[in-house]
């Protein structure tokens, strides 16, 4: 049995804030059926790294890269951020909650930092012109992050839960919300809402051929205040390899910004190079 990826109190708060103020614990109705089926995620102009199936076919799942540090290029480190808004919080956008952070988007194309954001269809919905800036910068890579930010396993910080038949239906409408967007080219890489699965969800989406990313580096940014207490966070984690979680929205997360801005010059002073997703399991491709 895969156990449950380890929760910290960031992310619990974080899945929390989520569900409070309008969240009803059922799951929110689909849209009808598509006449054609939604695009594949890994429809592009070229290969896009992925990793074979797990064992009996299952979803494989990644968390960080090569650990030696001798990749081509240098060590590697892979900033990730979930654009995370839930099926249900469209009245808390409505009266001026953001969701959004185009601060830190700013930053990282300032610093010259490539990043993957792992969205959920919801936000791809609510900022349809952030999500189609994102998705059109070569800097940048658009991930899965579910449609409706619900859980897909019981006991996920509160949130609520996509039964296991509709779990491969809240992706799939996830991808339909980027084509939507026009975003042109999302990853077929999938992360789990509050990092949460296990056997049966990675059964369910095995037929997605989507590769489930966690990370092994939380940067605690959720609800934070204090920015240097995150950085030191993430610079006393980080090894060659490392996937960090941090998010991307400024009412959850509002010192990310900040954050990046401390950590990116010091990283690279310390000999890391920064990747996105895609890179770093081309690495761990080429280590298999």
């Amino acid at each position: 049995m895969i156990s449950l990826v380890r929760r910290t109190t960031a992310l619990c708060l974080l899945g929390a804030a989520l569900t409070a103020c309008g969240t009803t614990g059922t799951e929110v109705a689909p849209r009808p059926a598509p006449s054609a089926p939604a695009p594949s995620p890994s429809a592009s102009r070229t290969p896009t790294p992925t990793l074979a199936p797990g064992p009996a076919g299952l979803t494989p799942v990644f968390e960080h890269g090569p650990r030696t540090g001798g990749t081509k290029g240098g060590k590697l480190v892979a900033l990730t951020f979930d654009a995370d808004m839930t099926a249900d919080q469209g009245p808390r956008a409505a009266s001026g909650e953001r969701f959004d952070n185009p601060g830190l988007i700013s930053a990282l194309r300032e610093l010259k930092v490539p990043a993957t954001v792992f969205m959920t269809g919801r936000w791809a919905e609510e900022y349809p012109d952030e999500a189609r800036s994102i998705g059109r910068d070569p800097r940048f890579e658009i991930a899965n992050h579910s449609y409706s930010h619900y859980a897909y396993t019981d006991d996920c910080y509160g949130l609520p839960t996509v039964s296991a038949d509709r779990m491969r239906s809240d992706l799939e409408r996830a991808y339909t919300a980027f084509e939507k967007a026009g975003v042109p080219h999302p990853m077929p890489y999938f992360r789990f809402p509050g990092g949460c699965y296990d056997k049966a969800a990675l059964e369910e989406l095995s037929a997605t051929g989507v590769t489930a990313v966690q990370w092994d580096v939380v940067s605690g940014d959720a609800f934070a205040t204090d920015a240097d207490a995150v950085t030191r966070q993430v610079l006393d984690g980080v090894r060659p390899g490392s996937v960090v979680v941090m998010h991307c929205t400024r009412s959850a997360a509002p010192v990310t910004e900040e954050v990046v801005r401390a950590v990116v010059p010091q990283l690279r002073r310390q000999g890391y190079r920064f990747a996105k997703v895609s890179e770093l399991i081309g690495a761990a491709n080429g280590h298999a």
